[in-house]
């Protein structure tokens, strides 16, 4: 794929040659000339692009250049900037050296009012800025376009998200791009459903990458020092390669054997303590359960000291067969 790029990109100076130079001048704008392929937004019709990507592969480029290019296309009129805090959604996403302001052409450059927060383009097109950290900030504002950066990392990201969708209603074809280092969250795996590739109506888009994608563009002294101490880590996997950690190695339970046996949302749970209390540090051991149609139970918190001694007692004094998040 790389020597591919390369060479389309080497065909297309040969066909430069004897271009007026203002021309020229101008490829410097044109992203799709020196975009990745996996930086180009997908083809047909989908509701959200979700690129999951480790550090320094590009995302917060990818999402400013999606973002003016909708702008200059007309394609968006209104837009939510989200981000996880008020300072990550100026600093990165407008004003970062990858950000809107920097990467749009002079043409197309929008204005920034930084006590309205908002940016407005030539066109009339409007972004407004919010964050994670105020999520009640979204009730109100519609949208046609999102660009949701870092989702894994925001605070209150349920109800940012929620607050975000109420809004997302504007146009005929409204969009959004999630770019984001991935972690297993419910939020991000309730998205990933909407795929084609995990059963789902292909509303969502999965793009995926990692830090060596843009090795490139990138500090050498970066990869010597730092992606050299992580990769083949599981940190690594996680912020290197942008793989989704389910479990810890050596757990004791693992997530998949956990949603097995969930119990479903609408069981409603009765707060059962355990007769006695274990012995050591921590409080006792709390079961939870339901009544009908099945009695289920749920370790709570037991202690680290006795959990060998005390760990099936709560299953087996209520007959536990499940558990319940």
């Amino acid at each position: 794929e790389g020597v591919s790029k390369l060479a389309k990109r080497q065909a297309l100076i040969e066909a430069m040659k004897g271009i007026p130079e203002d021309e020229v001048a101008n490829l410097i704008y044109k992203w799709e000339f020196w975009a990745r392929d996996n930086q180009l937004p997908p083809t047909g019709f989908w509701t959200y692009w979700l690129l999951l990507a480790g550090r320094g592969f590009g995302k917060t480029r990818t999402g400013a250049e999606w973002v003016n290019k909708c702008v200059e296309l007309g394609l968006s009129k209104r837009i939510a900037l989200v981000a996880p805090t008020a300072a990550d959604v100026r600093k990165v996403m407008v004003e970062g050296e990858s950000g809107i302001l920097a990467k749009a052409p002079p043409w197309n450059r929008p204005h920034f009012e930084p006590s309205k927060l908002q940016l407005t383009w030539p066109n009339g097109a409007i972004a407004q800025m919010f964050s994670a950290e105020e999520p009640e900030r979204l009730r109100g504002p519609q949208c046609d376009t999102f660009w949701a950066d870092e989702l894994c990392a925001w605070k209150n990201m349920q109800e940012t998200w929620d607050m975000l969708m109420f809004g997302f209603r504007l146009g005929k074809n409204p969009q959004g791009c999630i770019t984001t280092t991935p972690k297993p969250v419910p939020l991000l795996k309730e998205i990933m459903k909407g795929a084609v590739e995990h059963g789902g109506d292909g509303s969502t888009e999965i793009v995926r990458g990692s830090t060596y994608d843009n090795r490139g563009n990138l500090a050498e002294p970066f990869f010597k020092k730092v992606v050299s101490k992580y990769e083949g880590t599981r940190l690594g996997r996680q912020e290197l390669e942008a793989a989704i950690l389910e479990d810890m190695p050596g757990a004791l339970w693992n997530r998949a054997d956990i949603d097995r046996v969930r119990i479903p949302h609408n069981a409603l749970p009765i707060g059962t303590p355990i007769p006695g209390t274990v012995t050591g540090e921590g409080p006792s051991t709390l079961a939870r359960g339901i009544r009908e149609p099945v009695r289920y139970t749920c370790l709570v918190y037991i202690s680290v000291v006795t959990w060998s001694e005390k760990l099936l007692s709560p299953a087996a004094a209520f007959s536990g067969r499940a558990v319940h998040p």
